[in-house]
């Protein structure tokens, strides 16, 4: 008797906790659509995040993290999925990693996995994030190629976003990608390519002669040229 006792009251724990578990989901699935419609993004995460620990799911992982990296927040975007690398990751999950990770200044961990999102959908955009973080960890070679790739399939429209300046700005890709090849030529030899590197930013300028970065850049390398020159003189 005492048996059977027991096992009703587990029963109707389970029974209860069912329940429970049912009312939450609703209540939350509830609150999610609400913060959706408000356009509050915090509290869609918040939302989501409890609709994941009552029933886990890997798409609404993902969605989290990219929600958490759409607001700027790049830790939690990362303590979300974790930095592990799996075949089976979906490209959300592995660009919010490269983006994250790129935020963080940490470009070697990001290119590992741009470099993966490169080998499922090669593109222009990708090959010049990858360039650039290559030319900041000194891995010239590696940036040779990507620009290359670039330059080979860029198309005329494609434009690329620039935020140095106080009022963010784009430019034509095609410019982009000169400049950033003038960058690489003089990171490669400082004195023997400077002329040529000068040249990318001219010819980039050329398709685009408001680039900002484009023109600091080639203001620059004549300062560095100038002064290779007096240098030269001196000795």
């Amino acid at each position: 008797m005492k048996q059977i006792t027991i096992a009703v009251v587990m029963l109707f724990s389970v029974s209860v906790f069912a329940q429970t578990n049912a009312e939450l989901k609703k209540h939350y699935d509830a609150y999610y659509k609400q913060m959706k419609k408000q356009g509050d993004v915090q509290g869609i995460i918040n939302a989501m995040t409890h609709l994941n620990l009552l029933e886990p799911s890997i798409a609404r992982q993902d969605t989290l993290a990219y929600l958490y990296l759409s607001e700027g927040k790049y830790m939690q975007a990362l303590n979300t999925l974790g930095i592990e690398k799996n075949e089976t990751d979906s490209d959300m999950n592995v660009e919010v990693k490269a983006l994250a990770l790129k935020n963080l200044n940490q470009p070697k961990l990001a290119l590992e996995y741009y470099e993966i999102l490169f080998e499922r959908n090669p593109n222009v955009y990708l090959s010049y994030e990858m360039a650039d973080m290559k030319l900041q960890t000194n891995d010239i070679a590696g940036a040779k190629s990507n620009i290359e790739y670039g330059l080979a399939n860029v198309k005329d429209d494609m434009k690329r976003a620039f935020y140095e300046s106080q009022q963010p700005y784009e430019t034509s890709m095609k410019a982009a990608l000169m400049y950033l090849k003038g960058i690489m030529l003089f990171s490669e030899d400082k004195t023997a390519n400077i002329d040529t590197a000068i040249k990318f930013m001219n010819d980039a300028l050329a398709i685009d002669p408001n680039f900002n970065m484009a023109k600091v850049s080639r203001q620059a390398l004549e300062n560095q040229k100038a002064q290779q020159a007096t240098t030269a003189t001196k000795n």
